[in-house]
């Protein structure tokens, strides 16, 4: 009994509690509420949907009178001629793009840190973060340009003694175009993080460190990068969950027939069977299929960092 009326008590102050909150920041709460029905609307409605996955869906039909067929088009996928050459894509797009594209925004926010100039980083800053604000397809047409046999790239080999070649035609530098020009679009943008974090650094450890003679590198790996080790972490962990999601705007907007070899990923994969050949069920499969394998690295990166150095998102 006591028990029972501690836990009434407590959900009555928590009650209490919340209704105060809600009146003091009902701005705030306000303002959220588009944010909740954004994610009800496209992120956990459509869940309903990935039912199809396990059934021969039909529009005609309907979800619920589709005939279920359990892992019939797992199976389909996961024997299919096309499976390890879209893994093996995937994950080598996304590994590129971590061991590429992760350290430059934090190498950029560490050295636009070191500048005391004020207009010069401003300039800097803006140079960098405009990129990011390019339409996709502006940029896809961009790289299309430049690497055409005419284009600039080609221009710059043959300048230094090279031959043309039409660059997105090989498949062998398709990973190399996609992976630079990601970098170039996102690096600026992706460094507003660790600029706030290295803000956020207390001044007085600096102050420390000079007292103790060390010099501006000797305070960048004593102070700035531990100072930055709890951010580095936590958006490592982040991008764990989407190694499998390697956009597939970008990838249809570039790739051909005869770069598949090395440009073809799964998600690109599902969008040709979903849409354009309306194999709903199968798609909905290697779909749901990607981002199972997602939630794993997810969960399994925020894990071993709580244990290692109890720093996590949940």
């Amino acid at each position: 009994m006591k028990r029972d009326s501690k836990a009434v008590a407590h959900r009555e102050s928590l009650g209490v509690t919340l209704r105060r909150d809600f009146i003091r920041h009902r701005g705030i709460y306000l303002m959220f509420i588009p944010v909740i029905v954004y994610f009800v609307l496209f992120h956990y409605m459509p869940l309903y949907g990935a039912q199809i996955a396990f059934k021969d869906y039909t529009p005609s039909r309907g979800i619920e009178a589709s005939r279920w067929v359990g892992m019939k088009h797992f199976n389909s996928f996961f024997n299919g001629l096309y499976f390890t050459r879209l893994l093996r894509n995937t994950l080598l797009l996304s590994l590129f793009q971590l061991l590429f594209g992760f350290p430059a925004p934090i190498i950029l926010a560490l050295l636009m840190n070191e500048l005391r100039w004020k207009p010069f980083k401003k300039f800097v800053q803006s140079v960098t973060y405009m990129p990011y604000f390019i339409s996709l397809m502006v940029v896809c047409s961009l790289i299309i340009n430049f690497t055409s046999m005419n284009g600039l790239i080609n221009d710059i080999i043959v300048f230094f003694g090279g031959e043309r070649t039409s660059l997105l035609l090989d498949p062998k530098y398709y990973r190399t175009i996609h992976v630079a020009s990601g970098v170039w679009q996102n690096m600026g943008w992706n460094s507003i993080v660790y600029m706030a974090a290295l803000s956020a650094i207390d001044q007085q450890l600096y102050e420390a460190a000079i007292i103790a003679g060390a010099d501006r590198w000797q305070q960048t790996l004593h102070v700035t990068i531990p100072g930055l080790a709890p951010t580095i972490v936590i958006m490592l962990i982040m991008r764990m969950g989407q190694i499998m999601n390697v956009g597939f705007e970008k990838v249809i907007l570039l790739y051909n027939q005869a770069t598949y070899e090395t440009a073809d990923v799964i998600s690109s994969f599902v969008y040709r069977k979903g849409l354009q050949e309306a194999s709903y069920s199968f798609s909905a499969a290697v779909g749901l299929f990607n981002s199972v394998v997602n939630t794993v690295l997810l969960v399994g990166a925020n894990s071993i960092s709580r244990k290692l150095n109890e720093t996590s998102l949940f």
